[in-house]
C-alpha cells in the first residue's frame, strides 16, 4: 500500500494531509505525520488526521513520498536524520520556498528530488502549483506528485528549475498583491461614506464575479476593460488616474522584486 510521510506539520503540511485523504490518494494508517516534538504529536494525535509519531525515524523511510514541509531556516534542523534514513527509491517532494534541488540533493546525499512553489488558496483547494524535479526523477514518479499535488488546485510542471523564481512572485507571492489591491478599494469605500461591512462586499463580490467573467469570457482583457468602460465615465476617470501615476508599472517593478529576491534567497539558501 502507497504510503506518504509529511515533514512539518503546519498550516502548509496539514493542507495536504487532508487534501491527500478527501481525495482517496492515501489512507489514515498509511499517512505519517511526523512532529516537531511530543507536545506536537499530542496536538496531531488530536486532531485524527493521521498516524504521528515526534522526530524522524525508519518509519519515514517506509514511506514512498516524503514531504518537506517545515519553514525554509528550519530545513537544517531535519537534514541529519532525514539523511541517515533515507532509502534509493524514496521520492522527496520539497515545499520549501528558496531551496533548490540541487541544495536538497547535497544536504541529503539524495538523487530523487521534486520541488514544489504552492501559493496559500491550496488551503481551499484552489491554489497553484508549480513543481519541477531532479534529472533523475522519472516520468512515473512525476505522474505521482502531480495527482498529489493537483489535490489542492492545478498544477504545472517546469522543466527549468530558475522559472521557480517567476512562479514565486506571480502566484506564490500573488494572493497578497490581491489582498493589498482588495483592501484599498475598500478603504476608499469607506472614504466615501460607505460602512467597512458594505464596503468589503461589494469590493469582494466584484472582484469574484470580474475572475468568472474573465476566465469563462472569450475576450482579450483589453476588451473587458473597454466594455466596462464608457467616453467621458466614471470607469474612465479611474483608469487615467492609473495610467498617469503609471500604476501599471509600478505592479510590475513590484513583481520583478519579488522575483529578484527569491533568486537571492536560492542563491544565499
Amino acid at each position: 500500500m502507497f504510503k506518504i510521510a509529511i515533514i512539518g506539520c503546519g498550516n502548509m503540511g496539514l493542507t495536504y494531509a487532508k487534501s491527500f485523504l478527501q481525495f482517496n490518494l492515501v489512507t489514515r494508517e498509511n499517512l505519517l505525520l511526523v512532529a516537531r516534538d511530543k507536545d506536537h504529536k499530542q496536538e496531531l494525535d488530536g486532531m485524527d488526521i493521521g498516524v504521528s509519531v515526534a522526530g524522524i525515524g525508519s518509519q519515514v523511510a517506509d514511506c514512498g513520498v516524503i514531504v518537506i514541509a517545515v519553514k525554509p531556516q528550519d530545513f537544517h534542523s531535519v537534514v541529519d536524520d532525514l539523511k541517515s534514513i533515507l532509502l534509493p527509491h524514496n521520492v522527496v517532494l520539497s515545499v520549501m520556498a528558496g531551496i533548490t534541488v540541487e541544495t536538497i540533493q547535497k544536504a541529503l546525499d539524495h538523487e530523487i528530488i521534486i520541488r514544489a512553489m504552492p501559493n496559500t488558496p491550496a488551503q481551499l483547494g484552489m491554489g497553484v502549483t508549480a513543481f519541477t524535479g531532479s534529472k533523475n526523477v522519472n516520468i512515473h514518479q512525476v505522474s505521482i506528485i502531480d495527482n498529489l499535488l493537483s489535490t489542492t488546485g492545478r498544477t504545472i510542471f517546469l522543466e527549468d528549475e530558475q522559472q521557480l523564481d517567476a512562479v514565486t512572485a506571480l502566484s506564490g507571492s500573488g494572493p497578497a498583491y490581491f489582498f493589498y489591491i482588495v483592501k484599498s478599494m475598500i478603504e476608499a469605500g469607506k472614504e466615501m461614506g460607505l460602512e467597512e461591512s458594505v464596503a468589503a462586499m461589494l469590493v469582494k463580490q466584484t472582484m469574484l464575479g470580474s475572475f468568472h467573467l474573465m476566465n469563462q469570457s472569450p475576450k482579450k482583457l483589453d476588451e473587458l476593460i473597454s466594455a466596462v468602460t464608457s467616453k467621458g465615465g466614471t470607469t474612465e476617470a479611474a483608469l487615467k488616474t492609473f495610467n498617469a501615476r503609471k500604476i501599471d508599472e509600478s505592479l510590475m517593478k513590484a513583481i520583478f522584486a519579488a522575483q529578484h529576491r527569491a533568486m537571492e534567497l536560492s542563491k544565499s539558501e
